[in-house]
This record gives structure tokens, sequence and C-alpha cells, in this order.
């Protein structure tokens, strides 16, 4: 009994010096990981965090990763270290040993329970867990389904050059411009932003665009203002935590112009997979992407270069350059989208063209040269044929993060993303400064192609060259950030992708048996019909066709089906309003469900001879 008693008791001392020491190292990765996480994202929100928590790390900027391993594990080995040194030294002092032990339990959960109270204070955790058990009915009573809308585009397709400028406010500008700063460090991008549009209506001082919850880093900013939602959803019951798909059912700015015709590129000096981003993209518009991976199998920067995030803004400006040069060559429209990186936080990234002109204010000197390398790449292109038929969009993605450069801001001052359209295709309908969200650039960028949109609406957005109400003009900003954070059914809907319709996706083309029928000279009708639809989860809502002659498409024209007895559907290529043109005449066939998602039936040609 007394041998059974001596070894429990061992056991007992092995365990707890073991729980202690792992209570010891967990407590310290715990703390420097919570200080390093706010020192680093000062604006940190939980939608951030739970979306970065759950989607993969690929393509992380290695210093950060570096840094986190400097600033929080190594602290945690040396205590471990440390803790066992102390054990082994005095296993033999009883007392010592287990004042060590119990001490070292009682101060790690101590420590640990004060800093995660803080964090949950800092993140308003209490108010994030309420919202995601309140559903709101906000983006399901507002939201304009573009499945459901109309859109004309011009004859001639415009161009469009999209470009993301990291962490890029009207903030920066001084105050006699609008900003909050004494002096201004982005002069050329005030400049832009007051020659062109910023829909700051006749008050000279610059506008901008609220970046509301699940807009406030760089995916979820660059998927707001392509689709006018946020990228805000529960993460626990949909596709979005393995990264296999991206708001599958929504339709964004990269499907309708995938659908007009458009060559469509993305353009990132960093590797796009960071954050779902090339996956976004190809899902949606199936952009070519070209990134820091692209440049490196393409011998466009050495294998073994990397500085950053990947590669430098200097960079990225000049194989910008060479793209678009490619795409105005070629026969279809192009949408070409960019993300700078430079001003990323921490402090920015200060290359070889940087000047010191603030002295060791490291990020005011990059924000002052990516002001300047954005407006001599906007007169390179200015200077180009192209450009006669092209407009610039140059949107700030979100907020910085930087932990202290905003730290003297007044709190009263309200922070915008900066905003100029150059060369649109659209005037302003009124001179009123409008107050809106960065969900409006969705289709304000479509008007600002010369897209005739109606209602004026898609998504949560709302064509700012319109005279309609913004929703921020409408319920104000405070009600409206308030019920976004929210949970919403029709968000969720958006965000899953059940087996069905995955199956329904990978099959897209093969999905109905469709018939190309003679062409009725004295009427003047090629009649497609359509039968045998594969099994449409959600139900066929309508089944409609786009049919087009030109190479670029130019001519498309979207022809609703009507449903027969039978169940099949018929409908028929005016070709008078085809200017009675002789050739092919492209077709594809599609079936749209009950919650608005759209798949290609097939694709057939007929002839006219």
């Amino acid at each position: 009994m007394k041998r059974f008693v001596y070894f429990l008791k061992k056991i007992l001392f092995v365990l707890g010096t073991v729980l202690s020491v792992l209570l010891m190292v967990a407590a310290v990765v715990l703390c420097t990981s919570i200080r390093w996480m706010f020192d680093t994202w000062s604006n940190l929100t939980m939608d951030e965090l739970v979306f970065h928590l759950t989607a993969p790390l690929e393509g992380t900027n290695g210093e950060m990763i570096a840094e986190y391993l400097s600033v929080c594990v190594a602290p945690a080995i040396l205590i471990m270290l440390l803790a066992v040194v102390l054990f082994v030294a005095w296993h033999d002092k009883k007392r010592r040993y287990l004042v060590l032990m119990g001490g070292g339990m009682v101060v790690s959960l101590t420590v640990s329970a004060v800093s995660v109270h803080g964090a949950w204070n800092k993140l308003d955790v209490g108010n994030y867990v309420a919202d995601q058990g309140t559903y709101s009915t906000f983006i399901d009573d507002n939201y304009v389904d573009p499945a459901e809308v109309q859109l004309k585009f011009p004859d001639q397709k415009r161009n469009l050059i999209y470009i993301f400028l990291e962490s890029m406010e009207t903030t920066y500008t001084d105050k006699e411009s609008g900003g909050a700063f004494e002096e201004n460090v982005i002069p050329e991008l005030t400049r832009l932003a007051q020659e062109n549009e910023d829909f700051s209506g006749s008050d000279p001082l610059i506008n901008g665009g609220y970046a509301m919850p699940g807009a406030t880093w760089t995916i979820a900013a660059m998927f707001s203002q392509t689709s006018g939602i946020p990228l805000s959803i529960s993460i626990e019951d949909n596709s979005m935590d393995t990264q296999d798909s991206f708001f599958a059912s929504a339709i964004t700015l990269g499907d309708i112009l995938e659908q007009a015709g458009y060559s469509q590129s993305l353009l990132v000096g960093s590797d796009a997979t960071f954050g779902g981003r090339r996956l976004y993209f190809t899902e949606h518009g199936n952009f070519d992407v070209i990134d820091y991976m692209y440049a490196k199998d393409n011998q466009k920067i050495p294998e073994d270069y990397r500085v950053w995030w990947g590669y430098e803004d200097q960079k990225l400006f000049e194989f910008a350059k060479e793209r678009l040069t490619e795409l105005a060559a070629g026969e279809q429209p192009f949408n070409l989208t960019m993300l700078t990186v430079d001003t990323h936080f921490e402090d920015g990234y200060p290359c070889q063209i940087c000047r010191s002109t603030y002295g060791d204010d490291q990020y005011s000197n990059v924000m002052a040269c990516s002001s300047r390398q954005v407006d001599r790449f906007v007169r390179w292109i200015q200077q180009q044929d192209f450009y006669a038929n092209t407009t610039i969009v140059l949107v700030g993605d979100h907020p910085t993060m930087d932990s202290d450069y905003c730290e003297d801001v007044d709190s009263d001052y309200v922070r915008k993303v900066y905003t100029s359209y150059i060369n649109p295709a659209a005037g302003v309908a009124t001179d009123t400064r409008r107050n809106y969200t960065t969900f409006d650039h969705f289709p304000t960028t479509l008007a600002s192609l010369g897209v005739q949109i109606e209602g004026e609406r898609l998504g949560l957005g709302t064509n700012l060259f319109s005279g309609k109400q913004t929703l921020t003009e409408r319920f104000g900003l405070d009600y409206q950030k308030r019920e976004i954070g929210r949970k919403s059914e029709l968000m969720e809907r958006l965000a899953n992708l059940d087996e069905n319709k995955r199956e329904l996706l990978m099959r897209e083309g093969e999905l109905a048996d469709i018939t190309v029928g003679e062409y009725d000279i004295m009427a003047g009708v090629i009649p497609i019909e359509v039968r045998d639809i594969a099994n449409v989860p959600e139900g066929v809502e309508s089944v409609q066709m786009a049919v087009w002659t030109a190479g670029d498409q130019t001519d498309m024209q979207w022809i609703q089906m009507g449903m027969q007895e039978d169940g099949s559907y018929l409908a028929q290529i005016n070709v008078p309003s085809f200017g009675y043109k002789s050739g092919e005449y492209r077709v594809h066939v599609y079936v749209v469900d009950r919650t608005g998602a759209q798949y290609l039936l097939g694709a057939v040609e007929a002839y006219v001879r």
C-alpha cells in the first residue's frame, strides 16, 4: 500500500510539473500573441479575425510570420526552458518545488484570464456574439439581386482599370482639402480626386466611402466593392471555412463583365492565394491571375526575389503597363484589376524610389511615394490610344490598420477610404455631396462604363452617378453598420453551396438538350428550343439566352425564353434586330434558380447564309 501511495505521489508530481510548464508556456504565447495582434492590427475586428483564423495561411508575408515567431514563440520557449531548469534544480527541495508548481499554475491562469478579458473588450466580442445570435432582415430587404436587374451595355464597351490602393484614406490629405493631417502626404492623389469624380458635389473638400463591417480588410474590401455585400458570415456552416468556394451563389462585377465578353486580369504583387483572393477572382469572372508566383514562374523576377509581401509596387506598375499593352492589342474589352501593397501596415515598404520627405516618419514617406507612383501611372495611361475608351477607378481598399499612424486624428473625424473615378462614361445627376459606403462602388463602376442599370441599384449599392439615395443617406451610417453586423439569412444562402449545387457547377454547360431550328427567311427568325433541363435543386425561376455575332460581343442581346405546356422552353432569334447579318450566331443558354444563382445550360451556334 505504501509503495502504491509513493508511486501515486510520483505520478501526480510529474503530471503537476508537466501541467505547470504547459500552462506557463500557453500563458506566454497567449499574452504575447494578443499584444502582438493589437500592435499589428490596431483596428482589428472579430469579422476579420474569424475569417483569417479559418482561411489558408498560404501567401502570408514571411516577415510577419518571422516577427510572430520572435515576439511570441521565442519568449515561450525561453520560459519553458527556464521552468524546466528550475524544476530539475529544485527536484529534491520539496517546498520550493511545490511553490514553483502551484505558483506557476496560478500566475499563468491569472495572466491568461486578464489578457483574454482585455482582448474580449477590445474586440467587442460580447456584441459580436450577440449579433451573431441575432438575425436582421436589413440585407435581405435591401439587397438587389443582379440576376433580376436589366443591364444594358453601350454598343462600344469600355475598358476598366480598377486599382485597389492598399490602406489609402482621405484622412491623409490636409485639413484644407478635407483630410485630417496638418500636411498633405498624398498631394497627387488629392489632385486626382479633386479634378475627377469623388462624389463631393460642389463641395471643395474631397470625399470617400465608409468601410462597413465585413469590408475592413483587403479581401473583404475587394469582395464588398465588387459584389455590394459584406464578407461577414457564419463561418461554422458554409464552404468558406475550407475555401472550396467563395460566395458561389453571388453575382459580382467579375461575373457580369465575363458574361459581357470582357477579358479580365488580376495583378497583385503578393501571392494571390492569401485570404482567398485567387479563389474569388477565378470563381467570379475567370480572371487571369498575375501575382508574385506568376512573376517568378515567368521569369519576371529572379526565382529567389522577395521583398515585403512579394515584390514592390514599382514593379507592379511596370508589369501593369506590359499587360495593358497586350490587352489593348486584343479584340475584347478588358478589365485590369490591381492591388498595391507597399502601403500595407506596419509602416509600409520604402522602395528604392521613395524619398525621405518626412524624415523618420516611414509610413508618410511610403504614402507619398505611392501617391506619386499612382499619378505617374495614370498619366501614362492617359497618353495611350486606348484611354479614350477606358475608365480608371482608384479606390482605397480599407482604412489603415497601422497601429499609430492616425492616433493624433481628432476622434470626431470620420475616416473614409479614398475614391476617384477618372474618365467615366457617365455624369453626376446632382451636385450634392454624397454620403456613401464602399458597397456603392459595385453599381457605380458599371455605370462609369456606360452601363444602364435598371433601378440604379445592385447588391446593397447605389449608382452614385444617379440621383437615387444610397442606403447610408436613407437609413444613416450608425443604423446601417449595426444591421449589417448581424446575421442574415440571405447572406447564408449566398455563401453556402450545397452538394447538389456543386454538382450543377461541375456539370455546367451540359445540363440540357438545346436544339437550333431552321432559319425562317420569311419571318426572319431562328427558333431555339431547350428540353430536359437537369434537376435544379432550388427550382427553375427562368431560362434565358445570350445571342451575339460580333467577336467582341458588342451586339449581344438577352432573350427571355418562354415555358411551353410540355415543360420545354422556346425563344426565337430575331435576325432583323441584328441587321440581317449573315454568318454564325453564337448562343449561350442559362437557367436562373429561385435563389438567383445562374448556371450555363449549354452553348450552340445558329447560321444565316
